[in-house]
């Protein structure tokens, strides 16, 4: 098939364009949110192919992926030349997010859509977004398996967050201070982690590296749908301690890491693990164990084919 989705996840959508379709990727000059193209720091497949405003105006189109309103609300349609998603071009709106705001308001964008199929990246998302009558799927994540890495040579905790500072407590940035306090020490990653004193502008291919030197991975996240950087330190062989919220429970089990609402929970935990190298490793291999098992790549396009095979058809 032809797929024309954006770049908008750059680890998702590594995962997605590693199957046997032709996928069509916006790009525009500045390379901005609305035509990113290709992967600048990763390799991707010579089936993942950038397109122009012009090339995507007249090509053939199988289906359609969405994942943000503004493709929902015109962008698409603009770069389809006309052709409407969900009536014209078959379509499907991937959500990555949980919802923000009041319960009651979770209300998703492409809620009452003819024509349309949500499909949710965890069964959390499935739980908490309002999608009306507009059938739904949930697709858990898959990701390319950067291999059994972990070394654990540096007592400390790894942590894996984009835009810290902005995204605050949603991210449980706030809590880096309390886990510190507890004898934990933390090396952030991510986008903008400089602004709190982590570690920004690692390349992919060295983040994985530096993530499994460190013995432990902390989640702290509070609100997400799931956080792919936590399936990738347990794909890395890392022990994880994290927050009981989002997926993360449904994600983790017994043996591999510790979940728990409670902070000083989590802290002891890692605490433990930074102390026994031995013990650490073997949850890391219990982690590494569970996370190809569920979110291997195999099953992640197996069950993406089968859905676009359905909604094309």
């Amino acid at each position: 098939m032809n797929v024309l989705l954006w770049h908008v996840h750059g680890s998702w959508t590594t995962a997605f364009v590693q199957g046997e379709h032709t996928y069509l990727l916006p790009v525009v000059p500045d390379r901005g949110p609305d035509g990113r193209g290709r992967a600048q720091t990763w390799e991707w497949p010579a089936n993942a192919i950038e397109v122009t405003p012009e090339e995507a105006a007249e090509a053939d189109v199988d289906v359609v992926l969405l994942q943000r309103p503004c493709e929902l609300d015109g962008l698409a349609e603009e770069w389809l030349g006309g052709r409407r998603p969900g009536r014209d071009v078959p379509a499907v709106y991937v959500e990555h997010n949980a919802p923000q705001g009041p319960i009651n308001e979770m209300r998703h964008p492409a809620a009452d859509r003819d024509g349309f199929t949500v499909c949710h990246v965890t069964h959390f998302n499935a739980l908490f977004w309002d999608c009306g009558a507009t059938p739904t799927r949930v697709i858990e994540h898959g990701i390319v398996d950067p291999g059994y890495r972990y070394t654990g040579e540096e007592a400390r905790a790894a942590v894996v967050i984009n835009e810290a500072r902005r995204r605050a407590r949603v991210t449980g940035t706030d809590l880096l201070e309390r886990f510190a306090a507890a004898g934990v020490p933390v090396d952030v990653f991510g986008m903008d982690a400089g602004s709190i004193g982590g570690i920004e502008d690692v390349p992919q291919h060295r983040l994985h590296d530096e993530m499994a030197r460190r013995r432990v991975y902390l989640h702290p996240i509070r609100w997400t749908s799931l956080g792919l950087s936590l399936i990738e330190a347990m794909h890395l062989g890392m022990p994880v301690v994290a927050l009981a919220t989002t997926e993360a429970p449904e994600a983790i089990p017994a043996g591999a890491g510790v979940i728990s609402t409670r902070v000083e929970t989590l802290a002891g935990a890692a605490r433990d693990f930074l102390a026994d190298p031995d013990g650490a490793r073997e949850a890391g291999r219990a982690a590494r164990a569970a996370a190809l098992e569920r979110y291997g790549l195999e099953r992640f396009l197996a069950d993406w084919d089968d859905l676009l095979t359905e909604v094309v058809a």
